[in-house]
């Protein structure tokens, strides 16, 4: 990890954040607790998977940043596991791997980001406060995107001005994107968050594949701004590109 230079101010000084910090290195595992310490979190290590595994199923924790390689018990055994059991506590996914499997596999079990080994402690901490951010938003009411207007209250989806007329399963996924805007989200993301259905027994990629196909009709079909894109083997993401 490039780890180094002055430390800003903690995050949020008034409030300790129970972080659990899941990877075997040592070295890493130290500077991992020292730096996030020092930004006002609470930190607990756990070297092993089984170490790692018995904390996330008798403690709470707020935020917690998973290797993926670990004896004992595997990263995405641990996070499997964890969505399983209904724990929605942010998970950042640490792998020595950048290949677009590994960081599907990541996505997939359950994982809201990932970061490649060597970072910078810097990204890290960028990376964690994004996923602050979004457990802060989950009573969020009103989106916007650009020209694109959402309220979850009322249920009123407009795009520059002009009513749109989604169903209900089209609502439920734009609001999913709204939220996660700007960050790709996996099929399988949309299965557990959408759908609602955490144990998948037949493939709903066919029907994911439709709804968004109509939900892009309607959101991007009449506007030159495209709002909805596909990473070819990802998934989706919904952000704003300045032409």
């Amino acid at each position: 990890m490039r780890y180094g230079g002055q430390l800003r101010t903690p995050l949020i000084p008034t409030l300790v954040i129970p972080t659990l910090v899941i990877e075997d290195e040592p070295k890493l595992a130290e500077a991992l607790r020292e730096g996030l310490e020092r930004e006002g979190y609470q930190v607990t290590v756990a070297a092993t998977g089984e170490e790692g595994f018995f904390l996330v199923e008798t403690q709470r924790f707020e935020l917690l940043i998973l290797d993926v390689m670990l004896p004992g018990r595997s990263g995405l055994e641990i996070l499997a596991a964890m969505r399983r059991r209904g724990l929605h506590t942010p998970v950042l996914v640490l792998t020595a791997r950048d290949s677009v499997d590994d960081r599907v596999q990541g996505l997939d079990a359950g994982g809201d980001d990932y970061l490649v080994k060597p970072f910078a402690f810097s990204e890290l901490l960028a990376r964690v406060r994004a996923l602050l951010r979004r457990g802060s938003q989950e009573n969020q009411k009103a989106f916007h995107l650009a020209d694109l207007a959402l309220n979850a209250e009322t249920r009123q989806v407009t795009r520059a001005g002009q009513p749109l007329d989604l169903t209900a399963r089209e609502f439920e996924l734009l609001e999913y994107l709204l939220r996660n805007q700007g960050r790709v989200v996996s099929r399988e993301m949309l299965v557990r968050n959408v759908w609602k259905e955490p144990m998948r027994q037949t493939s709903l990629d066919n029907v994911i594949d439709v709804h968004m196909g109509r939900l892009r009709r309607k959101l991007d079909d009449r506007f030159d701004a495209k709002l909805i894109q596909t990473i070819r083997g990802v998934g989706f993401v919904l952000r704003h590109e300045e032409a």
